[in-house]
């Protein structure tokens, strides 16, 4: 049974169940005190029930998501119509007052909302409308597109759950990181005794966020609402995709929380799975080097791998204003850690972001190893792996419009000139990674063609006989 064919009465049921029981552990994790994990527990529960209830609804989840899907559709494009729209969005805010009753009976508690310490209400607005933006921008991407749509993809609930673990711990410190209308109106009027209406403020950006996410889609899609592509199209994917990765480095390093490469590695996953179909989801000048050195992309000429790294270092510029704004003007340095020196640094990062390259080669691009389906995962593993080595070493950039971003943001001069010393290297890694890349699978190209005319031989031979 498709989702046209499930009655409504079981999708709003579905949607029901599917706001209510992620918010439900994330409840326990803060409630109880173990709210370092609260990050961890909404992401991997989004992501298994978005696959166990997407055949029969869609998996929305929240009214930000829905109102999503129904701009989409009223822009030309894919969506939903207003109809099961406001169906859905009434059983999505009884699933989230269930889940902030369920937290005021068994804690007699209920989540504080409001911005962090030391953060204002636009700090935490701010923040809501990034991230609103950001997951209902990869829940377009990887579920209503034409393309999924016709093909399908096995992806698209890793991809969401992966961008609520980057703004779980890239946001919540500021803002909570709720991004979900539906949970932060129930968990308020659950909580109602302490006063109610700080919800709404959260949910007017958190809407705002998905009314915008559904202008990006229309952006780098224009094709789903049967409009032509420009030239364009491929450096606005690659700016949003590199803004919200570096806008979480930064949130996320500055949040000194010990989950910081895991919303990092998170992000990339998800802006990755969102637009790899776009622009290649480079997001990164090293990588858009290595795969025009290697070849294997050949309509990544010179002139447009160079708009590719402008169109980085722009939308990396941009974020480290963000983030250095909404954390009072406060940055961090581009430089080696405590007790290493800066050529340990540079190695490192000339090591760790030619893997990421060569990586992204191997299961992205080259046409006999790429994969369709675990490519985001396996680059971003490469951050955890990078940051979990050298991040004390180096701080585990690489990437040289992280590190470009980073370094404007803190205005100083000597940061930018450490800054630029990493670019460097950084540079060379996906240099070296794209020439290893062209020798390693132009011999795996040839030794596949000599194995199939040894294979054709032998048959003849076989057939002679």
């Amino acid at each position: 049974m498709g989702i046209v064919d499930t009655p409504l009465a079981l999708r709003c049921a579905a949607e029901f169940i599917g706001t209510f029981l992620p918010f439900f552990p994330v409840g326990f994790n803060v409630l109880s005190g173990a709210a370092i994990f609260g990050g961890l527990s909404l992401a991997t529960s989004l992501s298994v029930l978005t696959y166990a209830l997407a055949g029969l609804l869609g998996a929305n989840f929240s009214p930000a998501v829905t109102l999503a899907l129904f701009v989409s559709k009223k822009l030309g494009g894919p969506g939903i119509d207003g109809a099961i729209a406001s169906s859905y969005v009434a059983v999505q805010l009884l699933g989230g007052l269930a889940s902030g009753l369920c937290f005021v009976n068994i804690f007699a508690d209920s989540f504080r909302l409001g911005p962090g310490a030391g953060f204002s209400w636009l700090d935490a607005c701010a923040c809501e409308f990034l991230y609103s933006t950001f997951l209902c921008f990869v829940v377009l991407n990887t579920t209503a597109a034409r393309t999924y749509n016709s093909e399908g993809n096995q992806f698209y609930g890793l991809a969401i759950g992966a961008m609520v673990l980057a703004a779980s711990y890239a946001a919540g410190p500021i803002s909570g990181g709720l991004i979900n209308p539906a949970i932060t109106i129930g968990a308020d009027l659950a909580g109602a005794g302490a006063g109610f209406g700080k919800s709404l403020i959260y949910a007017v950006f958190q809407l705002l966020g998905a009314a915008f996410a559904a202008l990006l889609f229309k952006a780098v899609r224009p094709l789903d609402f049967d409009e032509h592509e420009t030239p364009r199209t491929r450096l606005i994917s690659e700016m949003i995709g590199t803004f919200a990765l570096v806008l979480t480095v930064g949130l996320a390093v500055l949040a000194k929380t010990p989950l910081a490469v895991v919303a990092i590695a998170g992000c990339l996953i998800a802006m990755v799975y969102a637009l790899g179909d776009v622009s290649g989801a480079h997001f990164n000048p090293a990588v858009t080097v290595a795969i025009l050195v290697s070849g294997h992309d050949p309509e990544l000429t010179p002139k447009r791998a160079g708009y590719y790294v402008g169109a980085q270092l722009l939308s990396a510029i941009f974020a480290g204003l963000c983030f250095c704004l909404l954390h009072n003007g406060n940055s961090f340095a581009v430089a080696p850690g405590e007790g290493f020196s800066m050529a340990a640094a540079t190695v490192a990062e000339m090591f760790f972001t030619g893997l990421l390259a060569f990586v992204v080669l191997g299961v992205a691009v080259a046409p006999k190893t790429k994969s369709s389906q675990i490519f985001g995962v396996a680059i971003g593993f490469c951050i955890l792996i990078g940051g979990l080595s050298v991040g004390k070493v180096s701080g585990a950039f690489m990437n040289p419009a992280v590190s470009v971003g980073v370094a404007v943001s803190g205005a100083s001069w000597s940061t930018i000139k450490t800054a630029l010393r990493y670019c460097t290297f950084q540079l060379f890694g996906g240099l070296l990674a794209g020439g290893a890349a062209h020798v390693l699978h132009s011999e795996i190209s040839a030794a596949s063609g000599e194995t199939s005319k040894l294979l054709g031989a032998a048959r003849e031979e076989a057939q002679a006989n």
